[in-house]
């Protein structure tokens, strides 16, 4: 792999980092992991989603659960769209399902900021390489 520069390595790191926060799994896939990519975007969407169905679309409250809510956007700044609708509060959930749906949501996002992480770590050990760069033989 071409040695980068500091600059172009320093945006490397804050693109994989946004693309792994924007749409979970992007980041990996960005550097070529493709099916760790895959694997991520399926558990944490998965987790997120059941946590939905748990608990309804309620459970996205930026107003009367902000800590809550504030986890749950970990898992992609999507979920600010959710909260935007639920905002009115005319998606009140009472009892067992909303908490319950409120842990898996906010679950989702700390596992995404878990992968985020990874992702900005393997593109700065340079484990993975990017989209449309080739490999290099060695002769």
């Amino acid at each position: 792999m071409a040695k980068r520069s500091d600059m172009d390595h320093s945006l490397l790191i804050v693109v994989v980092a946004i693309l792994a926060w924007l749409i979970p799994g992007a980041g990996h896939i960005f550097i070529k992991e493709r099916k760790r990519g895959i694997i991520i975007f399926a558990a944490v969407t998965l987790t997120f989603l059941a946590g939905i169905y748990i608990g309804s679309i309620g459970v996205i409250d930026p107003v009367n659960s902000r800590p809550w809510y504030f986890g749950q956007m970990l898992t992609s700044p999507l979920v600010a769209i959710i909260g935007s609708a639920t905002k009115s509060g005319d998606y009140i959930v009472y009892a067992r399902p909303h908490d319950y749906g409120q842990i898996y949501t906010a679950v989702a996002g700390g596992l995404n900021l878990l992968c985020i992480l990874n992702a900005m770590y393997m593109a700065h050990s340079g484990r993975g390489q990017l989209i449309g760069e080739e490999e290099e033989e060695d002769v």
